[in-house]
């Protein structure tokens, strides 16, 4: 891979963007082979879980690579090849989360520096978000005349609504910090930025510990809660218990369980 890099060590691995300077933003070849890389960790039994980062202290990703867009792509004309009416469009950022590819073994974020626009792509899709004291996110569309709709969707199932609108509505005008995500529940954990690294291998270590199963029937039990309604949320919870069930592991943990062993716990 030319745009990504890729470590894996017990059970972990990870995934960080790798062009540090366009500040990570992706081109077609990222699109590409991140698509890719999600469905090749999908098959591998010795991923359990996922650390999604960017290289470099500046940037975990600034969305789209404008150096590489031709505008035409981006505007949608109807009267552009390929495009039969103005509700046709090829979305560039479609297919780069992990859930827009059917690939739902826990994912983390482990954010240092700017995530803005197109990046929300990818961290709309992750369980959960540690960042760095120095992150910051923003999502500059409309200053830009764009419309900003799928990257503030993507959000609305993680922050309050008004603060997802103000992030959407100031645009450039204002960049959150990560107190501030922390605050508003986008980020579950704020780091020092040298801390970013072993905060996210320790979570990740900590979720990889566990029957692979389990946490995949966890993971899909939990984004059902944001797709469907509750009644039928709870309804689907006796499949994914039933699926998610490994019951060689299960009398394992219970054996454990019965003879006093506990894992050392830490308090957040």
């Amino acid at each position: 891979m030319e745009t990504v890099l890729l470590e894996k060590a017990d059970g972990v691995a990870w995934v960080t963007l790798n062009r540090p300077e366009v500040y990570n933003a992706f081109n077609r070849r990222m699109q590409e082979e991140i698509r890719d890389l999600w469905s090749t960790l999908r098959g591998d039994d010795d991923v359990r879980v996922v650390v999604l980062t960017g290289a470099g202290d500046r940037a975990f990703c600034v969305g789209i690579d404008r150096d590489e867009v031709d505008p035409r792509e981006v505007a949608a004309d109807k009267e552009l090849p390929g495009y039969t009416s103005p509700w046709t469009y090829d979305d560039p950022g479609r297919y780069l989360g992990p859930k827009a590819n059917d690939f739902w073994k826990p994912v983390i974020g482990a954010v240092n520096g700017m995530a803005c626009g197109g990046a929300f792509y990818l961290l709309g899709e992750v369980e959960f978000i540690i960042a760095a004291e120095n992150a910051t996110f923003f999502d500059p569309h409309v200053t830009y005349a764009m419309t900003a709709a799928f990257e503030p969707m993507q959000l609305a199932q993680k922050m309050p609504f008004q603060e997802v609108m103000r992030l959407a509505l100031l645009g450039a005008h204002e960049r959150m910090s990560a107190e501030r995500a922390f605050q508003v529940g986008l980020v579950s954990q704020v780091v020092p930025a040298d801390e970013l690294r072993s905060a996210a291998d320790w979570a990740a270590r900590a979720v990889a510990s566990a029957p692979p199963l389990s946490m995949v029937g966890t993971v899909r039990a939990l984004w059902t809660t944001c797709e469907v309604p509750r009644h039928q949320a709870l309804d689907l919870a006796y499949l994914y218990i039933r699926n998610g069930t490994d019951r060689q592991a299960m009398e394992e943990s219970q054996a454990q369980f019965a003879s006093g062993r506990r894992v050392d716990w830490r308090l957040r």
